[in-house]
């Protein structure tokens, strides 16, 4: 009895004075006002918004006391906690949306922003955008005039159309399109090309949502014209051809042409509208790539109207273009739905410049980014990779180094099933995992995003910009030397 007494007694005193720590440790965190008053404080005060100071002060004084109280730290240091504020500060005072070294391979990651914009695009937007512009302003007439009145002439000029209009996304451009001709009417659409577009979006949700009635025909591998034939009727209002662009049905299989749809729509005087998604404005075969039309191949079938994206193939920014026969493009422009989906004077400008590109074909294939980094020989990329390697060597101790050749993808929702052969740069790390590694690039400053194959990092150079080398051999040595990583 008396040994249970001395134990409780005992235990009693410890708590006592681990309590009696915690509450000195606790007493000996400077206040939020000590520290706004400090050396510290005044230099981040005139150098952050003052928010973002205070923000991140009470923040890491109340997660210190969380820790001290919960007994995961000894002591309370100045330094480390000025460090972790500083660090807290510029986190808070970051923009969210910030550029990333793309080492994935994935030339149009739908994910870190889809196509980069090339030099002359950006140029046009910086120089448009910080003046004020004949938006819609004729300056010949004096007058007002309509937005897409800068744009149309060069998109007519390059697909062959007789008329065009933008909105800001292609499935903003299948949208108004089946709400101007279709609301409450049928559209005929193949099973098998009833496509998600991305991030859940679904041609039978977009036709829901437009107010039209989905009519299927044929099957999922197989569709002929006859099952188009068939499902006429006076209700009818569009016939969809959509481009499987983001998938392939192969084997056993059969789909119409447009030019046999667009002889039905011209007998029926039913307008057909083809859904490209990409919109590749270059005949790839040359660089092996099959079976993805050009939009003006598609022009020239017939078809009414066509729609493409503006962020893929084409190598600009999000958009969703429309063309074709004047008649059907000018009932679009007076679709009241037509001012809530239309593009901003930035995306105008940039796809414009984009667009201006195409007229010297080989210049739009080596300055837009997008179709540089698709069609750019294997030997090139190889030399990238020696460039990224040899930056690099001298942390063998840390890493296993080596080139070996892989393959890349266009990605995007863009060529299915083409892969593109490639030169990475492998790295395998001594003293921390590669998931690790992976973890810590991804968390850097910049980050790179890259992926993972046979445990080791892959650095894809297809993808990795000559200007982005520097960054990319410090964020690496960075991640493989710091003995504790912090973002």
């Amino acid at each position: 009895m008396i040994c249970i007494i001395n134990l409780d007694h005992t235990v009693s005193l410890v708590l006592k004075k681990l309590m009696q720590e915690k509450q000195e440790m606790l007493s000996n965190i400077p206040s939020v006002d000590e520290f706004l008053k400090s050396p510290y404080g005044l230099q981040w005060l005139s150098s952050y918004p003052r928010k973002s100071v205070l923000k991140a002060v009470r923040m890491v004084l109340d997660e210190k006391r969380k820790e001290i109280l919960s007994g995961l730290t000894p002591y309370v240091s100045m330094d480390i906690l000025s460090s972790n504020i500083e660090k807290a500060i510029r986190r808070l005072s970051s923009y969210r949306l910030k550029p990333v070294i793309n080492a994935t391979g994935v030339v149009i990651h739908t994910n870190l922003g889809r196509s980069i914009l090339s030099y002359k695009a950006i140029e046009h937007v910086i120089t448009t955008a910080r003046s004020y512009s004949n938006l819609e302003y004729e300056i010949a007439a004096g007058k007002r005039g309509k937005r897409y009145s800068n744009i149309k002439e060069i998109i007519k000029e390059l697909t062959g159309a007789e008329d065009a209009v933008v909105v800001n996304n292609n499935a903003a451009a299948v949208l108004i399109c089946l709400d101007t001709f279709a609301k409450g009417k049928e559209v005929i659409v193949s099973r098998g090309e009833l496509v998600e577009i991305g991030g859940s979006f679904r041609i039978p949700e977009v036709m829901k949502a437009s107010g039209a009635i989905l009519r299927e025909v044929g099957t999922t591998n197989k569709t002929h014209l006859h099952d188009y034939e068939n499902a006429l009727c006076g209700s009818t209002a569009m016939l969809l051809k959509v481009h499987q662009s983001n998938y392939r049905v192969i084997g056993f299989t059969e789909e119409v042409a447009i030019e046999k749809l667009a002889a039905i729509g011209k007998e029926y005087r039913i307008p057909v509208a083809a859904d490209l998604g990409s919109g590749c404005m270059i005949d790839l075969k040359r660089y092996g790539v099959q079976g993805e039309p050009t939009v003006q191949e598609v022009v020239k079938t017939g078809a009414d109207i066509v729609t493409f994206s503006g962020d893929k193939l084409l190598g600009g920014p999000q958009a969703g273009i429309i063309i074709g026969k004047e008649k059907f493009i000018q009932k679009i422009q007076k679709n009241p739905l037509l001012r809530a989906l239309r593009i901003d004077k930035m995306t105008l400008a940039s796809l414009e410049a984009t667009f201006m590109q195409y007229l010297d074909e080989e210049k739009a294939l080596s300055e837009i980014p997008t179709l540089r980094m698709m069609t750019e020989p294997v030997e090139v990329i190889k030399k990238r990779a020696g460039r990224i390697f040899r930056a690099l060597k001298d942390i063998s101790a840390k890493a296993d180094l080596s080139i070996v050749p892989d393959e890349s993808q266009a990605g995007g929702g863009s060529l299915p099933e083409i892969n593109f052969p490639t030169f990475a740069v492998t790295i395998k790390p001594n003293n921390i995992s590669v998931n690790e590694l992976e973890k810590r690039l991804r968390l850097g400053e910049p980050a790179v995003i890259a992926r993972i194959k046979d445990n080791a990092l892959l650095i894809d150079a297809r993808t990795v910009q000559e200007r982005e080398i520097k960054e990319l051999e410090f964020c690496v040595r960075t991640a493989l030397t710091e003995p504790f990583f912090l973002n």
